[in-house]
């Protein structure tokens, strides 16, 4: 991950934020536990109260997060599900975590509770152990219910029938193992007809272009695949993918340097644009940068409310540093 500091005041601080991060020795063991989720509210800008908008996004409320255990952070994609009451998410130091979302008067976000933590499993059933094997970026809930989660490092998608369960490998396109060790597959999403869609978050054959791949599924659990291609812009990649209620699909795309700090563009597309071949220009929502409640944003999920509106659930990654923050942000999509 690359570090994405809450606000940037030049290279000490830069230097200190690598140096904060203090990840935890040991994944969380064989069996899940219970832990306690903190919540702090916030705002959409701190010295602004009054702002509730943002691009094409209404603010529905957001938190900043710390566990009562040492293996809460560094959260990396995001599932709500559809009733909006259960959240899942995995860290890239190879948890899951559940919850159950709580909500105020006005059915905005107000803190999670009924919290549960555990590790994520190797091929042999046993917990994955080192930051190379359990670097997990990208989660899909797969329409049987099973789960499919992206790797990097050692690029890979392993298929878990549960987050506790132990996985199967799935077949990969034969240029999956040349991403950039730290740039590989972050935006993974599935489709109710079970196709996969995956998009690097470095890997480029094009400049200006990522590699993005849809696998289509076959018997015995098998895929092909096809590619297409993202447009990016400068500095910004992909970070998190999930499909709409209402057909198309939200990103997210990050940016990081020590002069401007983090920011995160919310881009949309339509289910239509994506196609074997195709290269895919997705329309920008809204940017997050400071003082805007922004961090290293990587993962997103999209609901309906009880409204019919639409949501969207934005999560970030600390990186276990004690100058970032875990954030869960809730926006309404404008219409």
């Amino acid at each position: 991950m690359r570090p994405a500091l809450r606000s940037v005041v030049g290279f000490c601080l830069l230097v200190a934020a690598a140096c904060a991060g203090v990840p935890p020795s040991s994944p969380v063991g064989a069996q899940p536990l219970d832990l306690t989720i903190r919540s702090e509210p916030l705002q959409l800008k701190l010295d602004e109260p009054s702002l509730f908008k943002i691009g094409k996004l209404i603010w529905r409320g957001g938190i900043s997060m710390t566990g009562s255990s040492s293996n809460f952070g560094g959260w990396s994609d995001l599932h709500i599900s559809p009733d909006g009451r259960t959240l899942t998410t995995i860290s890239d130091l190879g948890s899951w975590l559940t919850a159950t979302i709580e909500y105020d008067s006005a059915d905005n976000l107000a803190g999670l509770d009924h919290a549960r933590i555990g590790s994520l499993r190797g091929l042999d059933g046993n917990p994955l152990a080192s930051k190379v094997e359990a670097d997990s970026e990208g989660m899909a809930h797969m329409p049987d219910g099973s789960w499919l989660v992206s790797f990097e490092r050692d690029h890979r998608i392993w298929r878990y029938p549960t987050l506790d369960g132990t996985p199967v490998a799935i077949n990969l396109p034969e240029d999956f193992s040349r991403q950039p060790l730290n740039g590989g597959v972050e935006a993974l999403t599935a489709l109710p007809d079970g196709r996969i869609v995956a998009i690097s978050e470095e890997h480029t054959l094009t400049p200006k272009l990522l590699v993005g791949w849809i696998g289509q599924p076959e018997a015995e659990g098998r895929y092909s695949w096809q590619t297409f291609q993202y447009a990016k812009i400068p500095d910004f990649n992909p970070t998190a993918l999930a499909p709409l209620p209402d057909g198309g699909f939200v990103m997210l795309e990050r940016a990081f340097d020590m002069v401007h700090g983090v920011r995160i563009r919310v881009m949309r597309f339509d289910e239509a644009e994506l196609k074997p071949g195709a290269t895919i220009n997705a329309r920008e929502l809204a940017r997050l940068a400071s003082p805007l409640a922004v961090d290293n944003l990587e993962g997103i999920a999209a609901t309906k409310g009880t409204r019919g509106e639409t949501l969207l659930w934005l999560i970030s990654d600390d990186n276990f540093s004690s100058l970032q923050r875990d954030l869960l942000l809730l926006f309404e999509l404008e219409k």
